[in-house]
């Protein structure tokens, strides 16, 4: 549950190293710490969900130099680093609970504390007000983004916004090694694609349906496609909307390969709404972002690396929770992208 655009989600920029932590203390923000039980907390119900869907054995999975566990385990981090400095910023922009707002904090919070068995409370070493602070803490962050970015609802017109659908034969000029990285076709390679592009312009241009054409010629992983401006490369984009219902491109080099493009849309009414709120989204994004970064390099997080690097998850032990994030959202509107 965090506003993953925000400031991407990164921990201060200077990082300090220090051996005067109080007991069960992660890490220390401007002075404010952060104890071992709310990382426990949220890294248990994310962990929880993603297992349910892909199987204990997925944060084993070999990522860099450990595993895809360690991986997330510093999204966490960076998560909860994130919430808690936009709770600091909210002081600056006196944003506090309402006792309307302090009232679902503590409806929520009952309402998961008292899903929790014995146990998982045991084993995660949480209360009832461990909860509500990080419930307190999302909720003061949601309101802050709303504050800072209440002022930005700029006019979207149905141009800027235009959404269109394409179908699109490629024919690739490059390939990919054994470890996936994309090697460019030499001029000789290049030359055969432009001459099978061509075959397959010339089949359209002699009246074959473009559809029959691309089940022969297309090297896409897929041949439809609806999409805004700022999407698709732009010399692709440019051809894109400067067709007409019906009508094929001239071949178009891209970095992927050559194309050919027919416009089976020039306007798609629903979607096109869908691109302004997208639009709307991002401005508001960038707008709190550019305050967020400004105010986070000023800060400093002390990291206790012993104590994080000594927390685990058992996956198959008796931490069963995954409503964290549910129970909060139930409660309060979750603005911007979402936080889990």
């Amino acid at each position: 549950m965090l506003l993953t655009g925000c400031g991407e989600g990164k921990l201060p920029t200077e990082v300090v190293l220090t051996s005067d932590f109080i007991e069960n203390e992660v890490f220390r923000l401007e002075g404010h710490p952060c104890m071992k039980n709310e990382i426990m907390l949220y890294l248990a119900n994310s962990e929880n969900g993603y297992s349910e869907v892909f199987g204990e054995g997925i944060w084993d999975v070999p990522v860099g130099g450990g595993t895809l566990e360690d991986s997330y385990k510093d999204n966490i981090l960076a998560r909860i680093a994130q919430i808690k400095t936009m709770n600091l910023l909210a002081q600056e922009f006196s944003v506090v609970l309402e006792d309307e707002e302090e009232a679902k904090v503590k409806a929520a919070a009952r309402e998961y504390f008292e899903s929790l068995s014995d146990a998982e409370k045991n084993y995660l070493d949480v209360d009832l007000e461990t909860v509500a602070k990080l419930y307190r803490e999302f909720a003061i962050a949601n309101k802050l983004y709303e504050t800072v970015t209440r002022d930005v609802n700029p006019e979207i017109s149905d141009d800027e916004a235009r959404t269109i659908t394409v179908r699109t034969i490629l024919v690739k000029t490059y390939k990919l090694d054994h470890g996936g990285n994309k090697i460019d076709y030499n001029s000789e390679e290049k030359k055969s694609a432009l001459m099978r592009i061509a075959e397959a312009q010339q089949l359209i241009d002699d009246g074959e349906a473009f559809e029959v054409v691309a089940a022969d010629y297309n090297e896409d992983t897929g041949s439809e496609y609806s999409f805004g401006r700022g999407v698709m490369p732009k010399e692709f984009e440019e051809a894109a909307f400067n067709l007409g219902v019906g009508e094929v491109s001239d071949i178009v080099e891209t970095e992927y390969g050559y194309h050919l493009i027919y416009c089976v849309s020039t306007f798609n009414p629903e979607e096109t709404d869908a691109n302004k709120v997208k639009i709307v989204e991002k401005r508001k994004q960038e707008a709190f972002n550019e305050v967020y970064d400004g105010f986070v390099t000023k800060l400093t997080s002390n990291l206790n690396k012993p104590l994080w690097d000594s927390i685990h998850f058992d996956p198959g032990g008796v931490v069963k929770t995954t409503s964290f994030f549910e129970v909060y959202d139930k409660y309060f509107t979750v603005v911007s992208t979402q936080f889990n």
